[in-house]
């Protein structure tokens, strides 16, 4: 199940906020690995580290790195604590796996948000974007800023993906445009920690003041060609969380005339799924108004059915492609850029634009 190998630090090639990309030689040869060093210790250049290498070797995964488990000749010190009280934190995330870290939680007793959270029962209204890939991320964020540039906006990231958010060069980029990541379920490294999707919604409205919040998980949702079987089925669970907390749902669509895979041509079955069988409460799902004509025909058949429950809004795309040239980090999804899969992006533009018209407008005026 875990392929192993040890090995040395060769060099260390670059960083970016909670993560080191090493080269280290090892006796199949040098590999690209990666180290975490909230989890592992920062490594250096002669270091002894024991990899992970399984993803690498069967050449899945984003990023093709073998992973850095320890550096067992030179282990990091403990927390600052004396081990048996929960002062700092007993949220136990990656559990009962072998690196699993054990962290504040953002509604804990001993967390100093505690008093905000527990009082915390809903998000006022606040418009949340959902999507099921990461790569939609700095699109819909692109889309917010492009009308909304001083729109407080948090990203909650789901567990669907990469559990540490320290793995995301993206989000590493964005870090000065959001207000802040909350990192939920089993996923961990966000500014702050929460237990569910539901508190993660609620530390984003009322710890970190975000107006608009992006729902998305981390890098490399996994798949397996099967209807049911692909990860991003869960943000159709988060339209339902938005909504319970008296939210307001945009669901940003999978929508691409670049994939070369049948089930992601048009409207993406991932969506269809997520939103048509997933979610259970009505969203609005924005579509660019000015798609190529054949696509645009094939997206209006595909979200019919959908209509029956969720509101269908054309949205007009003035600026967003200089919006989204403009964006920090460099766009890319299943290795296409913006030119490459230009509807993609730009239908994941729409819903933060649709979103940000969303501010200040009440459910009524809006429907």
């Amino acid at each position: 199940m875990v392929r192993w190998r040890s090995g040395v630090v060769s060099s260390v090639r670059r960083e970016w906020h909670g993560a080191v990309e090493l080269v280290v030689d090892t006796d199949d040869g040098p590999v690209k690995a990666l180290a975490y060093p909230a989890l592992t210790g920062a490594p250096h250049t002669g270091d002894r580290v024991l990899l992970n290498v399984g993803a690498l070797v069967m050449g899945l995964g984003t990023g093709g790195y073998a992973l850095v488990v320890a550096l067992p000749d030179r282990l990091p010190p403990d927390p600052v604590s004396d081990g048996t009280t929960r002062d700092n934190g007993h949220l136990v995330k990656a559990r009962y796996t072998p690196l699993q870290p054990i962290l504040l939680g953002v509604d804990e007793e001993a967390s100093p948000h505690h008093e905000s959270m527990a009082g915390a029962t809903d998000v006022g209204g606040m418009p949340v974007v959902t999507a099921d890939l990461h790569s939609a991320l700095p699109a819909i964020l692109a889309g917010i800023h492009a009308d909304r540039p001083d729109a407080r906006v948090a990203y909650v990231l789901t567990d669907g993906g990469a559990l540490p958010a320290w793995f995301s060069r993206t989000l590493a980029g964005l870090r000065d445009h959001l207000c802040g990541t909350v990192t939920t379920g089993q996923a961990f490294g966000g500014d702050l920690e929460a237990s569910t999707v539901h508190t993660g919604l609620l530390a984003a409205r009322h710890v970190l003041g975000a107006d608009i919040t992006i729902v998305a998980q981390g890098p490399g949702n996994l798949g397996t060609g099967s209807p049911w079987g692909f990860s991003g089925v869960a943000l159709g669970e988060a339209i339902n969380a938005v909504v319970a907390l008296g939210g307001r749902p945009v669901g940003s669509l999978r929508i691409s005339d670049a994939d070369s895979r049948a089930r992601h041509r048009g409207v993406s079955h991932h969506s269809l799924t997520a939103y048509g069988k997933v979610a259970l409460v009505p969203a609005d799902l924005p579509i660019p108004a000015d798609l190529p004509v054949d696509l645009a025909k094939d997206v209006a058949e595909a979200l019919a059915p959908l209509a029956i429950l969720h509101r269908i809004v054309d949205v007009e795309t003035g600026g967003l492609d200089a919006a989204l040239q403009a964006s920090p980090v460099k766009l890319s999804t299943m290795g296409r850029g913006l030119t490459e899969d230009h509807a993609y992006f730009v239908t994941a533009a729409v819903a933060g634009r649709h979103a940000a018209s969303l501010l200040g407008v009440s459910a009524g005026d809006a429907a």
